[in-house]
């Protein structure tokens, strides 16, 4: 049975929790104090624990941290006083799994253990090394809709199929095209119960009033959007676009519905860096957080490259032949290989079927690929700039771009004043 290390300084707390906790199906342990807690933890193992924020000599955070840093995988909850969110959030950022505001109602709390539990036996299976299939519904969708070879990708594989089998919030990072609205997907229809809806809002073009609807309701405690979702998924699309009012209230909506679906968050900016410059809510990046995913852009999986061309030429269409058929030659997929794409998987499926929907021969030559790509064939690749070719490689660039330093500077995602 799955067991909770309760830390409180009121016995009363204890046997309060003990009574709610042990029908639940968990078994149930106490500390009264920080360093009795650590010491119990370093004993038993248990699978969480469950610690008050103020007690003395040893507070909830000192706590936390002496747990994180012996077991950097411990799942803390943490509880604390409606005044105290300040703290409650500094416990976020240190590692604690979720906070608990007292007094807070029975299902809030068991439905908060049941996600931490879940959430620990996810790390655990992550850290094993068994190379087991994983108890993947659907894993047919994961592997027929995701392209690729590369080692990159083959780690990006294996954690997208470990992540299909909970509910805990995940948030996808990675530039514009790499294919984080498939992925999310690819999450919901591979889930354990992939039956609910998936409920998909882009961030970037919603109202703060459309949002204030779906997210919110009349009441506050769900709108249409948050209802709809409910046994499925809750997808939300350039979640730094959210402006911070409405960022603030999501967090009062993940606080109290997020039990009834799964939450899928993508972004393209680094929502970490946005935290610190307080453009971001601190607590509703913590609670997204969790679980990040980082798909690499194109340039970084060029072996991948043919594999993928295969794939788009596939579901593309052409009125003279099955365009199942096309080949492109080894000299059109180097073109291929040694450019930026800029916008990744997009750019690459866009290119693709433009050329197969008006080819005249199933053979694809590099002289028929667009002329902005074969400019950049002999470019040095992002390996020789990596090794030290730093120079040469943003000379090359300067001087194809007709030594127009804004447009070079994009290319080479850098600050225009660095270019000589």
């Amino acid at each position: 049975m799955p067991s909770v290390l309760i830390v409180d300084d009121l016995l009363s707390i204890h046997e309060m929790l003990d009574a709610v906790i042990q029908p639940t199906g968990f078994t149930t342990s106490f500390a009264t104090d920080g360093e009795k807690a650590l010491a119990r933890y370093k004993a038993q193992k248990p699978d969480l624990v469950l610690a008050d924020i103020d007690m003395k000599p040893m507070d909830g955070i000192t706590l936390l941290k002496q747990l994180k840093l012996f077991e950097p995988n411990a799942v803390v909850i943490i509880m604390t006083a409606y005044a105290s969110t300040e703290s409650a959030i500094q416990a976020l950022k240190y590692g604690a799994f979720d906070y608990l505001q007292k007094p807070f109602r029975v299902d809030e709390l068991i439905a908060t253990l049941k996600r931490g539990l879940e959430y620990k036996q996810f790390t655990n299976e992550r850290q094993s090394q068994s190379s087991a299939p994983f108890p993947v519904a659907k894993s047919a969708d994961i592997d027929g809709r995701l392209v690729g070879s590369s080692a990159k990708f083959k780690k990006l594989v294996q954690q997208i199929k470990k992540l299909s089998t909970v509910k805990t919030p995940v948030l996808l990072q990675g530039e514009p095209g790499t294919g984080k609205s498939t992925i999310a997907e690819i999450l919901h229809s591979a889930s354990p119960s992939p039956d609910g809806s998936l409920v998909k809002i882009d961030c970037s073009l919603s109202s703060e009033a459309n949002f204030r609807e779906g997210l919110l309701g009349q009441s506050g405690s769900g709108g249409t959007w948050v209802k709809q979702a409910k046994g499925g998924t809750l997808f939300l699309q350039h979640l730094q676009c959210l402006p911070l009012p409405m960022q603030k209230e999501l967090v009062s909506v993940l606080r109290t519905t997020s039990q009834g679906f799964r939450l899928i968050c993508t972004t393209s900016e680094d929502l970490e860096k946005l935290t610190d410059e307080g453009q971001f809510h601190d607590e509703l990046f913590y609670r997204v957080a969790s679980l990040p995913v980082v798909l690499p852009p194109l340039r970084d999986r060029v072996d991948d490259i043919p594999a993928l061309v295969k794939y788009f030429a596939s579901h593309s269409s052409n009125p003279l032949f099955d365009a199942g058929t096309v080949e492109f030659t080894e000299d059109a997929l180097d073109v291929l290989r040694s450019y930026h794409w800029p916008g990744n998987l997009n750019e690459l499926n866009q290119v693709v079927s433009k050329i197969v929907a008006t080819a005249e021969s199933r053979v694809i030559t590099s002289q028929q690929l667009p002329m902005r790509l074969r400019e950049m064939k002999d470019w040095p690749t992002l390996a020789d700039y990596l090794a030290g070719q730093q120079k040469q490689y943003c000379d090359l660039v300067l001087h194809a771009c007709g030594d127009d330093k804004t447009k070079a500077a994009k290319v080479l995602g850098i600050d225009a004043a660095k270019l000589r």
